[in-house]
């Protein structure tokens, strides 16, 4: 009798109560991910021929499968990564909505005719698809950052491999699952899991996979840089954030307090785009201060799939620790702590109080490196311009938002700020699906993701000449 390969599996752990098993997961070798490759290269070239139409109405169905799953998919998000399940339905209902306005790209022109000096030939350009797509994506948005990878790689031509977080590999499961009930043809979406280091790395440097699409910490994401410019595959990087809200003396203080935590503080600030700096006139200071700390102080803290909970728990025992670890040396340095700074004693699982610093040095940690965690640090400036030229002293530049009334400030910001997403009298972490969305500086790899601007990586220009 033949003996069966017995399959190793990981745990995934619910962060609200660590002692909870979300599910397992296989831990796939590296044979298998050459067969997963080998599979998405032979269903390349035939998803590739399907008018692109038909391919928009198979992401129709997978949307609608996705909404059908939409409950389920989301308590299991809340369980595995801990947002509060308002979020996370949240979440997964952009996720509808993604595959939806990428199936609609399937009805939209993808070149252009251009005049030739030829006068009996016809020139136009083209888009074609990549190949095999490698799709690497983080745990703290589970389904959204997947599918707006996925959704316009499928629209275009291309086949994925979804190698999602080990911590939210449960939800990944489902979501491709949609795709699995749309009945898209086989090898044209497939998952890999394992850990990154292996699994992600199988990926990168595999000849087949055409290029890497990436969201995560800045240190991964120029080691995959490197890896996929060496062998000259094509790469996406989305990376980290220090972003900066600024308040001047002309803004709504109750507007900008509500942006500012919202911006800051939900999802537990573990966003890329999450508020981390708050740069105030002094001329409002004090003010914006008593109103901050009032509403920070009234946030429930809890499991998120209880409804009176508006944070929940950080997604990972080692997020935890180093959220903990960054307050500590916020301390050590000097910084004024205002409230929070500790983790819930009276719950147990990974739970920090929304922290809030004050007399911040822009040379200290707690200005420059992402904490990934509910920290704002409290600035004091006698202006706009210096709120701007502190607003740009990071090494990131994803987004910043102003809170003003005055149109001369919106302009000035709007013009000298240095981030990819400028948003104004509204918070820095809001991102909408049909806007191009990436960073500058240490931010990304000059790439954008979402809307019309997807087709920009996921296609090459191809130009055809044609002569009578």
């Amino acid at each position: 009798m033949t003996q069966m390969k017995t399959r190793t599996t990981f745990q995934s752990i619910n962060p609200a109560r660590p002692t909870e098993v979300v599910g397992h997961v296989e831990d796939q070798s590296l044979e298998e991910i050459a067969e997963i490759v080998a599979r998405a290269k032979r269903a390349q070239l035939r998803w590739s021929k399907l008018p692109s139409p038909e391919r928009g109405m198979y992401l129709h169905r997978a949307a609608d499968q996705l909404q059908l799953q939409l409950e389920d998919i989301s308590i299991t998000m809340t369980k595995e990564m801990g947002k509060t399940l308002a979020e996370a339905k949240g979440e997964t209902a952009r996720g509808v909505a993604i595959l939806r306005y990428f199936a609609g790209e399937g009805m939209r022109e993808i070149g252009q005719v251009i005049p030739s000096t030829d006068a009996d030939a016809v020139m136009y350009t083209t888009r074609c698809p990549l190949g095999v797509i490698g799709a690497i994506t983080p745990w703290n948005f589970p389904v959204a950052i997947p599918l707006w990878k996925i959704a316009p790689a499928l629209a275009y031509g291309n086949t994925v491999i979804l190698k999602p977080a080990e911590e939210t590999s449960v939800t990944a499961q489902k979501v491709i699952a949609c795709f699995q009930e749309a009945q898209f043809p086989e090898g044209v979406v497939n998952l890999a899991t394992g850990q990154g280091s292996e699994i992600g790395k199988a990926l990168v440097e595999h000849p087949h996979v055409s290029a890497i699409t990436f969201t995560g910490s800045n240190l991964v994401g120029k080691q995959i840089g490197h890896s996929a410019l060496e062998r000259g595959a094509k790469y996406q990087l989305e990376m980290g954030g220090k972003n900066p809200v600024i308040v001047t003396k002309n803004a709504d203080l109750d507007v900008a307090v509500e942006a500012t935590i919202s911006g800051g503080l939900k999802s537990t600030g573990q966003k890329c785009t999450a508020t981390s700096r708050v740069i105030v006139e002094e001329d409002v200071y004090d003010d914006f201060k008593e109103k901050l700390l009032n509403a920070v102080e009234k946030i429930t803290v809890g499991d998120g799939l209880k409804a009176n909970t508006w944070m929940g728990p950080l997604a990972t025992k080692a997020q935890f620790q180093n959220v903990l670890e960054a307050i500590d040396k916020g301390k050590k340095e000097g910084a004024t702590l205002l409230t929070g700074g500790n983790r819930v004693s009276s719950l147990d699982g990974y739970f920090v109080e929304p922290t809030v610093f004050e007399t911040v040095d822009h040379s200290m940690s707690l200005a420059q490196e992402e904490i990934f965690g509910p920290v704002l640090a409290l600035f004091r400036v006698a202006g706009i311009k210096e709120a701007i030229e502190l607003a740009n002293d990071s090494i990131y530049g994803l987004s910043a938002s102003i809170f003003t009334t005055n149109i001369q400030e919106m302009l000035t910001f709007t013009s000298d700020m240095q981030a990819g997403l400028i948003r104004v009298n509204a918070e820095s972490a809001g991102v909408e699906l049909q806007a191009p969305f990436g960073g500058m500086k240490n931010s990304s790899s000059h790439s954008r993701e979402q809307g019309r601007a997807a087709i920009e990586f996921f296609t090459s220009v191809k130009t055809v000449f044609v002569k009578g």
